[in-house]
């Protein structure tokens, strides 16, 4: 008889049913449709964050700039309408701001050959001082009459189903045909894979790397959008929470590889579902904020285990641009 084999992602899922079944039966006030809604629009925002981060990690980096792009451009759209500018212009500013924001991240790991970790985290910090200095009047930047309509982007239904759930959804797709479709998909998975043998088969790896910080930021950027309009406002200062650590769990949780060249968006949609569950839990059971930061860095230690163990680094794979 051959033996039964479960892959991280099935775990992963069984896991998610189990606790979604558990707490429906014994936490009051889970299984409501306001709190489903609440748990479907975090779960957007967070998944559409965690598919940015998908494709960095995929392609052997980290990207811990990604709240920062969450925050500091949709909070410009806000700023600038509330200053009178017109939502189309705003727009495009935030946008171009983005693309440049990728550029850089991508340039200093591409071609200045800084760890991902650190450059990441360095124009991170950058971005969000220049936001909290410069750019936005108050921490919490409000809606304004300008913003009227864009806000059905994370509040309105589409046949029934939130907004911010056709948003996530959408963004799947187009990142799943990404990576599985393109030949620039392709060339991210050869390079997470190995990337010195991908330069050696004529892949252009510098460009592609720093596609991927692009890609990443203009996601990033998307799903504060998505975030704004779910609650009328954009709290700059979630630069200074602990999402990054959520996002990081969805990935690894979800069974991304550390290690590069692994995964896709089936297992962001997986490693989404489980850790929004878990927080939203949580939330109800009134845990404070530090226990819930007490069980999430358990949760990643024991993640980031089963990884190694999972998805082992040998002479091949531990290449300069490893995480």
């Amino acid at each position: 008889m051959k033996r039964l084999r479960f892959n991280q992602q099935e775990i992963v899922f069984a896991v998610f049913a189990l606790l979604f079944v558990v707490f429906s039966i014994f936490l009051n006030g889970f299984l409501t449709a306001e709190n489903m809604l609440t748990l479907l629009q975090n779960v957007a925002v967070l998944g559409i964050l965690g598919l940015a981060m998908a494709i960095v990690v995929i392609g052997r980096g980290i990207d811990i700039s990604l709240i920062a792009a969450l925050a500091v451009p949709p909070g410009l759209v806000l700023q600038m309408v509330q200053n009178g500018h017109s939502l189309p212009f705003s727009l495009l500013i935030a946008v171009l701001i983005t693309i440049a924001f990728g550029l850089v991240n991508g340039w200093l790991i591409a071609y200045a050959e800084v760890p991902s970790l650190f450059a990441t985290l360095a124009t991170g910090l950058l971005l969000a001082g220049l936001g909290q200095a410069a750019l936005f009047q108050l921490d919490v930047v409000q809606w304004s009459s300008g913003m009227n309509g864009f806000e059905r982007l994370g509040q309105g239904t589409i046949l029934g189903i939130p907004t911010s759930i056709v948003m996530f959804a959408i963004a799947c797709i187009v990142v799943a045909v990404l990576l599985r479709q393109t030949r620039w998909g392709a060339y991210i998975y050869a390079i997470g894979d190995n990337p010195y043998a991908a330069r050696v088969t004529g892949i252009p790896s510098r460009p592609i790397i720093v596609l991927q910080y692009v890609i990443a930021a203009l996601i990033g950027c998307f799903a504060g959008l998505v975030m704004a309009a779910s609650v009328n406002s954009m709290p700059t200062r979630v630069f200074n929470s602990t999402l990054i650590y959520d996002v990081i769990l969805v990935v690894v949780l979800g069974g991304i590889g550390l290690s590069g060249g692994r995964g896709g968006v089936l297992n962001v949609i997986i490693g989404t579902l489980l850790i929004g569950t878990m927080l939203n839990g949580m939330t109800i059971m009134d845990i404070s904020y530090a226990g819930q930061n007490l069980i999430k860095g358990v949760v990643l230690l024991l993640a980031v285990i089963t990884d190694s163990f999972l998805n082992p680094r040998n002479e091949e794979t531990a290449q300069q641009g490893d995480i």
